[in-house]
């Protein structure tokens, strides 16, 4: 009899459908097909074993499983239920009427129990293409599975909840098996959107006004930065702080990270993936970690994937070997990487935000009065690593110094010193006289409004951001007065910037514009942008 199950196998970032055909026959043997890898063929003994243990017998007969199509790679362990399904059906050891309304993917224990896999998401978006009445799954893997919308989401703990569903003989005999109607799925969405812990605030970073400035107007149009400074000036600190700045992600900025965490394994719990990611991979990761990689059948999502739609920090920088930084140059460009094997192409997204950090010379100390112990020509090659078109990529440009004693003392004890007004009040949220430094929640209220113009401005062009336009865009939402012209013209002229950079300055011009609400780009918001670019100028004061 033979037996035809839905189940499916993950292609990047999209799944596809594997047809599970199972037939028992005369003859004896047990024998599987279909282009399947190790971990596929490993799977009949568990299986084999699950059934026995959950009280099947398993037909002294031949069977024959083939996983269509032939010529598609299928690896994982997900396909243990479906062809436990098979082998139970087509040896009519239980009838499953419903067998072929829904898409069935999940690893089994020697028990009969069922453990996650990934790709959860892909397969319940691939079940409600093909009009699948819905999908079952792990218990765990189903809780990501839950957030699409038209189908069932069953979530099942073994093979006999799984065969529960699938009988359909009584009106909601597996109703409890709803994923989002149980508690779990409840309990999973508390808190999902709440603040990671250990952020810290912009209000606890003393001084640094300029490079706060900076990473303001990066968040605010997703423009790449990279933060220069001696050690112990704060880069770090900075850098991660921007996690508490970052605007909430659209829906459809949220469904695209959640599948790439889905496809990677690496889903971090129910519903879909709310907060904006934060990676910051050593300075030692290899490029396949980096970038993504992995056999033909199957090439995993790397870092700059994983950090779609959010931040991907990079600390020392110019200590990570070169062929890894010039890596990143099409990632950055194209916010996309493709990934080629002999017979397999999977491209994957990588629309982030790059925030890098570095010193300016190997002992650090660089630019700090008489400091530095390296030559000048350590310290040109030091920064040398880091190549023009990798450069030219990272829009705004900052060099921290550590910050000044006085400013140190003025907050050492916690709280913030209060100061007497000229009416002899005490001013509150002042320090020895300075104003009381923003919150993070602050500085985010204006990113999210910088934000918000650029997605209705750019509501029908398929972009979300500043840092995404082309120069299509740029001629239709970045109009130049004479005089904004004229002093384009001088600070290219004068800084010798590529046609990339001189693009550059327009587009982080047009956020500086958006944060201060103004309609065009005036003269002071260009500046202000090329200000951001002094790497650029030959030899950077060496």
């Amino acid at each position: 009899m033979l037996i035809n199950i839905n189940a499916a196998k993950c292609v990047g970032i999209e799944a596809v459908r594997v047809t599970v055909e199972v037939d028992v026959t005369s003859g004896i043997g047990i024998h599987l097909v279909g282009l399947a890898d190790v971990a596929v063929k490993e799977s009949l003994m568990r299986t084999m074993t699950a059934l026995q243990a959950m009280g099947f017998r398993i037909p002294g007969r031949k069977i024959v499983i083939n996983l269509a199509p032939a010529d598609l790679h299928k690896n994982g362990s997900g396909y243990d239920l479906p062809i436990a399904l098979g082998i139970i059906a087509a040896s009519q050891q239980a009838e499953m009427p419903l067998l072929g309304r829904y898409l069935i993917m999940g690893e089994l224990g020697l028990d009969g129990s069922l453990r996650d896999i990934s790709g959860a998401l892909p397969f319940a978006e691939l079940a409600a293409g093909l009009g699948l009445k819905g999908c079952i799954l792990p218990e765990r893997s189903a809780l990501e599975a839950a957030s699409i919308s038209g189908i069932d989401v069953y979530g099942a703990k073994n093979l006999a909840d799984v065969l529960r569903v699938l009988c359909g003989g009584v009106p909601g005999y597996a109703d409890d098996l709803l994923i989002r109607e149980s508690e779990l799925y409840r309990n999973s969405l508390v808190g999902e959107d709440g603040a990671g812990g250990g952020v810290m605030d912009f209000s606890e970073i003393v001084g640094q006004d300029a490079a706060k400035r900076g990473a303001e107007i990066a968040v605010a149009g997703g423009h790449n930065m990279i933060l220069i400074g001696s050690p112990g000036s704060g880069k770090s600190s900075l850098a991660k702080a921007i996690s508490g700045i970052l605007p909430p992600m659209t829906p459809e900025e949220s469904l695209l990270t959640s599948k790439i965490y889905s496809a990677a394994g690496k889903s971090p719990g129910a519903g879909l993936i709310r907060r904006r990611p934060f990676r910051a991979p050593h300075y030692s990761a290899s490029l396949s970690s980096l970038i993504g990689g992995g056999s033909s059948a199957g090439i995993s999502p790397g870092e700059v994937s994983l950090a779609n739609g959010g931040v991907l920090f990079l600390d020392e920088l110019a200590q990570m070997p070169k062929s890894l930084i010039e890596a990143l140059r099409s990632p950055m460009e194209d916010r996309s990487v493709c990934i080629s094997r002999l017979r397999t192409k999977i491209i994957y997204p990588a629309s982030f935000m790059l925030v890098a950090a570095t010193n300016p010379c190997p002992c650090g100390y660089y630019g700090e009065g008489d400091r530095c112990t390296c030559t000048v020509g350590q310290r040109t090659g030091y920064l040398s690593r880091l190549s023009g078109p990798i450069m030219d990529r990272i829009d705004i440009q900052l060099w921290m110094h550590p910050v000044e004693a006085a400013k140190l003392l003025s907050v050492a004890g916690g709280s913030p010193r209060k100061t007497s007004a000229p009416d002899g009040r005490i001013s509150p949220g002042t320090y020895r006289g300075e104003s009381r430094p923003e919150t993070s929640a602050e500085i985010a209220e204006r990113v999210r409004k910088a934000r918000l113009i650029q997605r209705e401005r750019f509501r029908d062009e398929g972009i979300s951001t500043n840092a995404e336009m082309s120069n299509r865009h740029l001629e239709r939402f970045c109009p130049l007065s004479e005089e904004c012209r004229d002093i384009l013209e001088k600070i290219i002229t004068r800084m010798g910037l590529s046609a990339r950079a001189f693009s550059r300055i327009i587009k982080v011009s047009r956020t500086i514009a958006d944060l201060s609400g103004a309609r065009n780009i005036q003269p002071e918001h260009i500046a202000e942008a090329a200000s951001y670019r002094f790497l650029d100028r030959k030899n950077i004061g060496y």
